[in-house]
């Protein structure tokens, strides 16, 4: 079977086709590369400031158009978004390393440090903890701080439930005023927003200030509680003139982290870390509290571990897209190509491409043994019309400039072979022997001595 050789245009036409395709792919895969990912995140606290500070962060991120874009959920407390976390609603939450369970989650930065304070009202006579054991204490955000309580109330031998009482922000300063609880208990970070709104809780004159009670254990729930640290409240933090407290004290810390699902890419990942770590600063006009973000501890056994990809911003190990894609850019053409090369060799051996790589001689070649068993006239009449066929074919192939094209000697060589053979088959059939009849050439009948005899 001759090959079929489309026209100038039509060749045109199709490389034409296969650049629009090859570009278009290329255009596809790079989009897909470059489009932003959008991640959920969970956010919560009594104040709706942990939401306020994601969302500025999710703007941030909007306009300096970064590879990843944040979508808010508001859950209320910090509870709130561990939970809605845990149970795989958002692929980022802002915790606390004390609260709800973590375990699917890597820590990406820590947005601020939280500290535990204990204050009862000015003039108390309450100076330690151990006071405490025939007092109300008010917690607000009680169930957020459930696991504190567990520790404090095992660590200094307190009733939980006679000794804590949970309270509600707008309620607090109520129940200080009429003496319900005996002193509060919050977790708080230390920025100014905060500590005002803990001095509003009472009522303070330059005679009469709040008193913080230390946690002097501290230390030793921290050896034991890795969500929590000792930390020292500087003097004068509460209040400058007099100091409150009049000298550094003593109580617990822990951080507020920003955690990703330990399943998203650190290719993501490492590139959202490196974005807030680099327009921090400009978030501190929108929120003061992005003052305290830092990174987190990069100890294997810490609270709550890493995300690769942070751990790979941190290490300096992030890769870009040639560092982790390259050997596989370079790499696949040369593998499919030698795939494509495998499969061509078993193909040809296999025989499944015979057909089609039949050219003119061989379909000659053939008609030889077709015309040796010829079992009539009429059938070495279809065999010399193919032949005609095939000479037409490849004289027309010639008058096209067809490199393809078997050359004219070849083919009258071959043909003239099976004419001479179709020759002495019609003789064979009419019953005279092959010598009698006179050759396709015109030369002379050779006699058959052997018949003779």
């Amino acid at each position: 079977m001759g090959s079929v050789k489309f026209p100038l245009w039509v060749r045109i036409a199709l490389l034409l086709a296969i650049f629009v395709l090859a570009a278009g792919a290329g255009l596809l895969g790079y989009r897909y590369y470059t489009h932003p990912r959008t991640l959920t995140v969970a956010a919560g606290s009594i104040d709706g400031e942990a939401s306020q500070a994601m969302s500025a962060i999710a703007s941030r991120l909007v306009s300096i158009n970064a590879p990843v874009r944040f979508k808010v959920i508001d859950t209320g407390t910090a509870l709130g978004a561990a939970q809605a976390f845990a149970q795989g609603k958002a692929d980022l939450a802002v915790v606390r390393g004390d609260v709800g369970d973590l375990s699917q989650g890597g820590s990406v930065v820590v947005v601020a440090h939280v500290v535990a304070l204990i204050i009862a009202p000015p003039g108390s006579s309450i100076a330690s903890i151990d006071a405490l054991k025939n007092q109300t204490v008010g917690v607000i955000a009680g169930e957020t701080n459930s696991r504190l309580l567990d520790v404090l109330s095992k660590e200094y031998g307190l009733s939980r439930t006679k000794v804590f009482k949970d309270l509600s922000l707008n309620d607090a300063r109520h129940a200080l005023q009429s003496k319900q609880v005996s002193a509060i208990l919050v977790v708080v970070p230390l920025s100014e927003k905060y500590l005002s709104l803990v001095r509003g809780l009472f009522q303070q004159n330059s005679k009469a200030s709040p008193v913080l009670i230390p946690i002097d254990s501290a230390g030793a729930i921290a050896e034991t509680e890795r969500a929590y640290e000792s930390f020292d409240v500087p003097k004068g933090t509460l209040r400058g003139s007099p100091p409150v407290p009049n000298d550094d004290l003593t109580t617990l810390r822990t951080s507020l982290y920003l955690i990703a699902n330990k399943k998203l890419s650190t290719d993501l990942i490492g590139a959202l870390t490196q974005t807030i770590m680099s327009v921090r600063r400009d978030l501190l006009v929108e929120q003061p509290i992005f003052a305290q973000i830092t990174s987190p501890s990069t100890d294997a056994d810490a609270n709550v571990p890493l995300h690769p990809g942070a751990a790979a911003f941190y290490n300096g190990n992030l890769q870009s897209f040639m560092d982790e894609y390259g050997n596989w850019i370079y790499l696949t053409p040369m593998l499919l190509g030698g795939m494509a090369t495998v499969l061509a060799g078993a193909w040809r051996f296999l025989g499944a491409n015979s057909s089609e790589g039949e050219g003119p001689l061989d379909t000659l070649y053939a008609l030889a043994r077709r015309i040796r068993q010829a079992a009539s006239d009429t059938e070495l009449g279809d065999i010399e019309l193919k032949i005609d066929n095939i000479l037409n074919a490849e004289r027309a192939k010639a008058a096209r400039g067809d490199e393809t094209a078997v050359d004219a000697i070849t083919m009258n060589v071959a043909i003239h072979r099976l004419e001479n053979l179709i020759q002495n088959r019609r003789a064979t059939l009419g019953g005279k022997h092959p010598a009698d009849v006179v050759t396709q050439d015109g030369g002379p009948k050779v006699a058959d001595t052997t018949r003779a005899k």
